[in-house]
């Protein structure tokens, strides 16, 4: 993993409304190379995370709730008893937005405590 990571979570999301082009296939891949372990597929990013148990996953829930409310950048989560699925794209402009790996960073950084 790359020390760019340390620049996205440092970074804010920017609101986003439309009208500005999805990011190219270069910058995606370039934006994957700084979060590990998520995984592109279809305009989305994706990741699973592992827990002991529910009480940790919905900790975590809730964490990933509060950092996507402070940055207005809500994900997808697919939630079960020990693990939960992060999943990002940018609906407004129908693809992925910087604000996506932004938000993977911080949750990745709130994993690793």
């Amino acid at each position: 993993m790359s020390n760019n990571v340390c620049d996205l979570t440092s970074k804010q999301c920017k609101p986003c409304e439309g009208g500005v082009p999805p990011l190219s296939g270069a910058e995606v891949s370039a934006f994957l190379q700084q979060i590990e372990g998520w995984q592109l597929q279809d305009k989305q990013i994706s990741k699973a995370y592992a827990f002991k148990n529910y009480y940790q996953t919905m900790a975590f829930v809730n964490a990933v709730a509060w950092i996507s409310h402070r940055e207005d950048h809500h994900p997808d989560m697919l939630v079960g008893y020990n693990q939960c699925v992060v999943t990002y794209t940018t609906h407004a402009i129908g693809g992925l937005s910087e604000n996506d790996f932004i938000c993977a960073a911080k949750i990745d950084k709130l994993f690793s405590i």
